[in-house]
């Protein structure tokens, strides 16, 4: 099975799974405060978690046959 996606929800996909890495990445990073790096990085976990629902919806809603190409011998 193949998916086409357009530019825009592509970005969306890709923007959602950076946010929910940047977030992980802060809890173990030590170079900002530790309050505050809490703080952001839960925000961004919670956003990243939070569209991955509209994202995984969005990219099954574009599930269709795409015909294969036939590579030249």
């Amino acid at each position: 099975m193949k998916f086409v996606l357009r530019p825009s929800l592509f970005g969306f996909v890709v923007a959602t799974r950076a946010a929910l890495a940047l977030g992980v990445g802060l809890l173990v990073a030590s170079r900002i405060p530790e309050p505050r790096r809490r703080a952001i990085a839960l925000t961004l976990i919670g956003i990243g978690a939070v569209t991955t629902i509209p994202a995984v919806r969005a990219v099954l809603g574009t599930r269709r046959e795409v015909p294969e190409l036939k590579q030249a011998v």
